[in-house]
């Protein structure tokens, strides 16, 4: 029984081994469909959709058959060939490379790491933020990047490179190196130097240009433009060649940056100015600019469009067609309503310009249009007027009457006045017009068949005379509730009129302290502002002492209205002068050559001349008289001999800078 179980034993042992023989000399069993549809039923949808991820699919289907056959496929021994001795070739191979790759010395790993602490997470100019900010003018965000980037530049130059100078020529590191392998080693570090500056650049610019992407609006940069009316044109300032020619020079800001990095042998040298290949590569460099430009563009599209909805609507009043629509009319006889047809034309269009908003916001621009609005508004209105003094020319003493103001108490005074009209003469009048309809309605009635709805009007008209009475009755109790109620609404404008007008007089004020030339844009829209406000003022004063006349109180008047308007006058002429100044002046020099007038120019720059030297002395004048009025006041007599120095008022200050500023550009233009 132990000899048979035995034999069996070894039976089955043979048998396996046979078997296992079988097998692996056996051709390996392919790779089974329905193995790989149960993988790919694991992909989500959504990861095999899109370009390319077909292909994908197919790459990695053949990876893994190839992989299932490697695997299965036994590897014997036999196939290694051991005829070549390699081991030593690969240890001398290894010797060569610790001594020549110099990648591999311990010390260009430590500076690797400092350059990762370093740059890992930073970016030369970050802009991600600006879009929370209010928004900016080109101009400023240029050099806002260029003192920032430079600002960073010099921090990363006092704090890294000294770090990695001190890796790479102490003396521990400079023993394990022999002299004759020191220049190479170097050029090493400065190439590894490049690499580490060449990313921080890259990515700085990539950052930059990644604002502009279509799904980052919410950190894309917004820009500040404006609509003008400059010489009977509408334009952009800045204009798009200018915006776009901005935030290309921002990205070639931010690549100019880090381009000052001295090489090891330079900074040992001391004389010698080789510095580190930080530049941008040119296919990224090329990338960024396209795609910036193209950006830009896209994303002035909106406001081109809004812009060529004011030429649509508008461009007819400034080439011309207005005007002599205007002056054909002049020419031609018509009647008064025709004229005054064409007086609200304008009027009305005037009004409809106003009344369209100043500010436009886009993806990438705030839209200022409040410049061009009031150049077209004042455009209508000098049309208009020249129409209304052909009116009062030809019709005088006829007062328009279209323009009444639809004002509560009026209307109630015009009422008070009818009634009074109606129960003297409008009762006779209006007795006699309906006898003589009532003699109407008796043929009418022989003739024609009335329905019930005539014959009620009827008769309340007929009957008209002896039901007015109470009505007058109940109108006189309403009349004179309202006229209560309006008298204590006129004392309160009276009041809040006069503290408007206490803080418009202290706002007048403080124009004179304003010095800033680069803040006349500014100057410019808060004299706008005050003289909106004092348009206001004057409203509410015409309406007060309307309002007083028809309760026939005393008239109250309002000088210092007409002092303010004095005073602010002369600076809302100089800001508005020196803002022009300003643009001529940039239009001239970073305009278009060809389009520049030799003979024009001269003209202009001496008209600018001859005004702001007019600005100048009337604001000395204005400042001299002020200090003899201090003198006089203050009971001092003047003493030539011991005059002290007077200060310029901040406004002069303006006056000199620009009459500077004009002399030299005279100088130059002449030297040309």
């Amino acid at each position: 029984f132990k000899v048979h179980i035995k034999k069996s034993g070894h039976l089955i042992n043979m048998n396996y081994l046979f078997l296992k023989e079988c097998v692996e000399q056996s051709p390996v069993a392919p790779f089974q469909q329905q193995w790989l549809d149960a993988m790919l039923a694991r992909v989500p949808h959504r990861l095999r959709q899109g370009p390319g991820r077909q292909e994908l699919l197919e790459d990695i289907c053949k990876e893994v058959s190839e992989t299932y056959l490697r695997v299965m496929t036994k590897h014997r021994g036999e196939i290694l060939d051991f005829s070549c001795p390699w081991h030593d070739s690969f240890v001398q191979s290894r010797k060569e490379m610790q001594k020549n790759l110099h990648i591999l010395h311990p010390v260009m790993k430590n500076v690797l790491d400092i350059c990762y602490s370093t740059f890992s997470h930073l970016l030369l100019i970050d802009l991600s933020d600006c879009r929370y900010c209010r928004p900016v003018d080109c101009e400023s965000l240029k050099n806002k990047v260029a003192v920032e980037c430079k600002r960073v530049e010099d921090r990363l130059m006092k704090s890294w490179f000294p770090k990695v100078i001190h890796l790479l020529t102490s003396k521990d590191t400079v023993q394990k190196v022999k002299p004759k392998k020191l220049d190479s080693f170097y050029n090493c570090a400065s190439m590894l130097l490049s690499n580490q500056l060449k990313a921080l650049v890259e990515r700085s610019v990539v950052a930059f240009v990644s604002l502009f992407d279509p799904l980052n609006i919410s950190k894309l940069p917004l820009f500040k433009m404006d609509l003008i009316f400059d010489d009977e044109k509408m334009d952009f300032y800045p204009n798009f060649r200018d915006l776009e020619e901005a935030v290309l020079e921002i990205a070639n800001l931010i690549s100019n940056t880090m381009q000052r990095v001295q090489t090891v042998q330079a900074w040992l040298a001391e004389g010698n100015i080789s510095v580190v290949d930080a530049k941008l590569p040119d296919h990224v460099q090329m990338w960024a600019q396209t795609t910036l430009r193209n950006a830009v563009r896209i994303n002035l599209d909106g406001p081109a469009k809004h812009f060529q909805s004011y030429v649509d609507s508008y461009d007819w009043l400034v080439d011309g067609t207005a005007q002599s629509q205007v002056e054909t009319l002049m020419e031609e006889e018509h009647s008064f309503d025709e004229y005054t047809k064409q007086v609200e034309r304008f009027r009305a269009l005037s009004q409809e310009i106003s009344g369209l908003p100043s500010l436009i916001h886009f993806d990438m621009v705030q839209l200022d249009c409040e410049e061009l609005k009031q150049g077209l508004a004042n455009k209508a209105n000098t049309l208009s007027e020249i129409i209304v003094g052909k009116i009062c020319k030809e019709f005088e003493g006829i007062r328009d009457r279209a323009l009444k103001v639809p004002e509560t108490t009026e209307d109630m005074m015009e009422m008070i006045t009818y009634t009074g009209q109606v129960k003297t003469k409008g009762i006779e009048e209006l007795n006699n017009r309906i006898t003589e309809a009532q003699h109407r309605m008796n043929y009418l009635m022989d003739v024609h068949i009335f329905d019930a709805e005539h014959l009620e009007l009827n008769a309340t008209v007929l009957l008209w005379p002896q039901n007015i009475y109470p009505i007058f009755d109940q109108s006189d109790e309403v009349m004179e509730e309202a006229k209560q109620k309006g008298q204590q609404e006129l004392q309160v404008r009276r009041e809040k009129l006069l503290l408007e007008l206490e803080k418009v007089g202290r706002r007048m004020e403080e124009f004179a302290q304003c010095s800033e030339l680069d803040m006349m844009q500014q100057y410019a829209s808060d004299v706008r502002t005050v003289q909106k406000r004092i348009q206001d003022t004057e409203e509410s004063i015409v309406f007060i002492n309307k309002e007083e006349a028809l309760y026939k109180w005393d008239q109250t008047s309002y000088p210092e209205v007409e002092v303010i308007k004095e005073s602010i006058e002369p600076y809302q002429k100089l800001f508005n002068l020196v803002l022009k100044w300003q643009r001529t002046r940039k239009r001239w020099m970073d305009g278009s050559f060809l389009d520049l007038n030799g003979e024009s120019i001269e003209l202009e720059v001496e008209e600018y001349f001859r005004e702001i030297y007019k600005m100048q002395k009337f604001f000395q004048q204005k400042q001299n008289k002020a200090e003899q009025e201090k003198e006089k006041i203050a009971g001092l007599k003047s003493k030539p001999k011991e005059e002290e120095d007077k200060q310029e008022s901040a406004t002069i200050l303006i006056c000199t800078s620009v009459v500077e500023q004009v002399k030299e550009f005279k100088v130059v233009f002449t030297s040309y």
